[in-house]
């Protein structure tokens, strides 16, 4: 009974008024008096740094850590979602899915699956969803662009002709689409219009999207704006493969994103929220020589400000509840 007290305890805070993200690396994570920390050697000795897991959704472990078994099973209680991944928080390491070490629980919630897999199986209702999250992303846009007072002085702004432009084209071409295929080539043409947007208003001329090896971007600030946008995308998937856990929807039931991989519907949900902040943060901590540790922690912040984790939950539950 005490353990089963002892983890109830963990779950006092919903996922998503949870405000920590942990990315970690050179350190140890190990269970102490009952706690969960990290150590961290120096010259002066051992330090420990406590790590607030009833109030943390994902932590990411970089290069240079070590996990114990303890320490999984207290954080796997508290409902904390673990990636191991390479240095700045990417990629993450399993193939070439988006995989996260989910804790384990035969009592996850099964009312938000049936009413996925009830629509799901239907394609023009997995259309009709994808075009719902596609709406929401292009409003948070206009929402988090239009409140922001550190974006507009970084010039970016909802009501900027060319971005009322795109987004305004985008919504068009969401209503018409007729297939998934078209649909992923719309959304395409507005990434490609917002980073051109953001590089002008950064003055970051020479930028082009690049992944994983960005030897042939030769502007550093280019370059810096590529890994920006990697490391800041995979705080975004952390926030939604925590959203689908604790719905207890499997990652493979995707809606737009490859249906033949089985943590496509991760990039489905991280797409409402990374636009409106991992994109534009990424250009102007780029053109500012910020570092990377700077940047996420710029991220972070701005996800709890504008309160990423609610919008996530309020939309897939909204799907959930209009096409099953």
């Amino acid at each position: 009974m005490s353990e089963l007290l002892e983890k109830s305890d963990y779950k006092e805070i919903l996922h998503s008024k949870r405000a920590n993200i942990y990315y970690l690396e050179k350190c140890r994570i190990l269970q102490k008096n009952g706690r969960v920390v990290y150590l961290t050697e120096t010259e002066k000795g051992n330090l420990y740094w406590n790590i607030p897991i009833a109030n943390t959704t994902v932590i990411l472990l970089g290069n240079g850590t070590s996990i114990t078994q303890a320490a999984v099973r207290l954080l796997c209680s508290a409902g904390v979602m673990v990636g191991f991944s390479g240095g700045g928080g990417t990629p993450l390491y399993a193939g070439t899915d988006i995989e996260w070490l989910s804790p384990q629980n035969e009592y996850r919630p099964t009312q938000y699956v049936q009413k996925w897999l009830a629509f799901w199986f239907d394609e023009k209702k997995r259309l009709c969803v994808a075009k719902e999250f596609q709406k929401r992303r292009c409003d948070f846009i206009t929402e988090v662009w239009s409140e922001d007072e550190d974006l507009q002085e970084a010039r970016f702004y909802a009501d900027d002709l060319e971005i009322e432009n795109a987004i305004d084209s985008y919504r068009k071409k969401i209503e018409t689409a007729d297939s998934v295929t078209r649909l992923l080539t719309a959304e395409a043409e507005l990434t490609r219009k917002l980073y051109s947007y953001s590089a002008k208003s950064t003055g970051i001329s020479s930028f082009v999207r690049l992944h994983g090896n960005h030897e042939a971007q030769v502007d550093s600030k280019a370059s810096d704006a590529n890994d920006f946008l990697d490391n800041g995308n995979y705080l975004a998937y952390g926030q939604a493969a925590c959203t689908l856990w604790v719905l207890g929807i499997p990652h493979g039931f995707a809606v737009m994103h490859g249906k033949t991989r089985k943590g496509a519907l991760v990039f489905d949900v991280a797409d409402l929220i990374k636009d409106a902040i991992v994109l534009p943060w990424s250009f102007i901590y780029a053109s500012e020589n910020r570092s990377a540790k700077e940047f996420r922690q710029q991220c972070l912040k701005k996800f709890t400000e504008h309160r990423t984790m609610d919008v996530l939950f309020e939309e897939v539950e909204k799907c959930c509840q209009i096409y099953s």
